[in-house]
């Protein structure tokens, strides 16, 4: 069992790979630094979730990883879960399923940088961790954030002030409330379609040219 607490690093980037973990308690963010020295945020990871396998291929781990708050993991050693994977196929599964689903996110963090607007981009987020939670057994309609504004922004793609204006006007209009760092989806339904507009922007017949 590895025990972190707040703000400690589970393991830095180029530090070699020896283990990944999976978070039974707590919350993990993977980033990098820019050429220009600020924080990119890889990810967020969430009880349930595994840390590091998307370095399971490489000598060096590709990122920080940091405890956003008191943090328990379960560390298995790269050869033992190598090993394993190997000789149990359900495990060899169960890796594929966890590395195909962090792709899967990936590609939709960049469909989301790619097509959504400021407010597409939060109320996203948003709806994605009320459906973690959900999946793990938690409140999707009130949650608290484990992440600040600006690791949000830094994800998303939007300053620290766009993400504080889009907060205060999803609370304006009654979609959300935000009482410090704990959220509550009032209106599901109207947070889903806005989530959903680049997608039907994007399926949209083509208008036909004028004669």
């Amino acid at each position: 069992m590895v025990r972190l607490r707040k703000g400690e690093f589970l393991y830095l980037l180029g530090d070699p790979v020896t283990s990944v973990y999976a978070i039974r308690v707590g919350t993990i963010k993977t980033h990098v630094t820019t050429e220009d020295g600020r924080t990119q945020v890889v990810a967020f990871h969430f009880p349930g979730d595994m840390v590091g396998l998307d370095s399971l291929v490489r000598p060096h781990y590709a990122s920080y990883a940091t405890a956003l708050e008191d943090t328990k993991l379960c560390l298995f050693t790269v050869d033992a879960l190598r090993l394993a994977a190997a000789t149990l196929a359900p495990l060899g599964r169960q890796l594929l399923l966890a590395l195909d689903g962090q792709l899967q996110r990936a590609r939709a963090v960049q469909t989301m940088l790619a097509l959504m607007t400021a407010e597409e981009r939060l109320v996203t987020f948003l709806l994605w961790l009320a459906d973690g939670f959900a999946l793990r057994g938690f409140s999707s309609s009130a949650f608290v954030l484990r992440m600040s504004r600006e690791e949000i922004g830094s994800y998303i793609g939007l300053t620290l002030e766009t993400v504080s204006r889009q907060f205060s006007r999803l609370a304006e209009s009654g979609l959300i409330t935000v009482r410090h760092r704990t959220i509550t989806l009032l209106d599901k339904p109207a947070l889903r379609a806005i989530a959903a507009r680049p997608m039907i922007l994007a399926h949209a017949p083509a208008p036909h040219p004028h004669r």
